[in-house]
């Protein structure tokens, strides 16, 4: 009777829930949908338990009723040995639905990294579609734009006689190079409504630069950071994909389980692991075994929600930064008046900022994994049993 109900048990527990693990994963995939998954699932085996531990629980207090009203020793002895036998019986049924409900948690956790990669992944070439460092060079430099060089070639015929010019250095640079041609400017042989229409040409190019370049620069200097920050969160990722796998003997790295579809393998280095562990279960002696190839899951999934809490942390900071560059961008007075002569750029620019907010408020942002929610997947407990 225990091999026959141990094995129903280890059925139930161990086979039937890897379907939860499937190969693909669908785009429409998200944490919230996972975490209902796993909620449910570990409903189910709790549910299949019950009655196990209702039968279990009766058998128990028979046994105890009926050591009480025992007449002989030798009917002691047997009922005692009935009692322990039955114990042991309910200890493993713990043992496995504990065990059955951290296999689906880090079942779980693998789709849950699997996905995190995946956002991972589209937050690098996020970072790098935003902005590049010559984009922003040639909006918040005048001297990238052809009508201030034409200003400055017709000033340079004319600085010709006085022998003066700016070195190449200085002549790049937009503060001197703004300074030196309006002086120049000023100082030519134009008449004055020569340079009043020079300085109507350039006012707004003068005007966008002197006012965007800090803010341009600063909206380019914060995105590589916010993209070297996502390189370190990417690799401790790949690192931690390392770390949840090594318990059960799985070798290659995340990107290479990606790249070569081995999602196969990695279910079948489980499934061995899962047997390893069913094994110690069954036998007592091997109880201190059991528990540890447990604790290796376990230690898994705490590593897991603890990169969730780091990627959380991350997405919020990338919102608020996007956030910011809005406002800098914003915050050019002029733009109407000066639209058509401003690079067409900065209003791409404004568009890519306002997506960028929206993709890390929802695209990135993963659910919030608290509360009661932190419970089940820390621990496979409900706040309500």
């Amino acid at each position: 009777m225990k091999a026959l109900l141990v094995f129903t048990l280890l059925q139930s527990a161990y086979i039937q829930p890897l379907n939860a693990f499937n190969n693909d994963l669908p785009p429409e995939r998200t944490f919230n949908l996972i975490l209902l998954e796993l909620e449910h699932e570990i409903a189910e085996i709790r549910t299949s338990y019950q009655q196990e531990y209702k039968t279990l629980g009766l058998a128990i207090a028979e046994v105890r009723q009926n050591m009480l009203m025992a007449k002989t020793t030798t009917a002691l002895v047997k009922l005692i040995y009935r009692k322990d036998h039955l114990l042991e019986l309910l200890d493993i049924t713990k043992q496995t639905e504990y065990a059955d409900i951290s296999k689906v948690r880090y079942l779980k956790g693998l789709q849950l990294i699997r996905l995190l990669y995946e956002k991972m992944l589209s937050l690098d070439h996020h970072f790098e579609a935003v902005t590049t460092f010559s984009e922003m060079s040639a909006m918040a430099n005048p001297n990238n734009f052809e009508v201030f060089n034409e200003v400055k070639g017709i000033l340079k015929q004319q600085q010709k006689k006085s022998n003066f010019d700016l070195p190449n250095l200085l002549g790049d640079n937009i503060y001197t190079s703004i300074v030196h041609s309006m002086v120049s400017l000023f100082n030519s042989g134009q008449s004055r409504k020569e340079k009043e229409a020079a300085i109507k040409d350039i006012e707004c190019i003068l005007d966008f630069t002197l006012n965007m370049h800090q803010d341009l620069n600063t909206i380019y200097f914060e995105t590589a950071f916010l993209k070297s920050s996502s390189d370190g969160l990417l690799a401790g990722l790949e690192e931690l994909f390392r770390a949840y796998t090594l318990p059960i003997g799985y070798q290659n790295s995340l990107e290479k389980c990606r790249s070569i579809d081995d999602w196969d393998a990695l279910k079948e280095a489980l499934n061995q692991y899962l047997n390893k562990m069913q094994s110690a279960i069954l036998d007592p002696s091997k109880s201190d075994q059991a528990f540890k190839l447990q604790v290796n899951l376990e230690f898994s999934i705490d590593r897991l929600l603890q990169f969730i809490a780091q990627y959380n942390n991350f997405i919020d900071q990338g919102a608020k930064f996007y956030q910011k560059f809005a406002i800098m961008l914003s915050s050019y007075e002029n733009e109407a008046l000066c639209r058509g002569q401003i690079p067409g750029e900065f209003e791409v620019l404004k568009q890519k900022i306002t997506n960028s907010i929206d993709k890390f408020n929802n695209a990135y942002k993963p659910a919030e994994i608290n509360g009661s929610k932190l419970k089940e997947v820390l621990y496979g407990i409900n706040e309500f049993d």
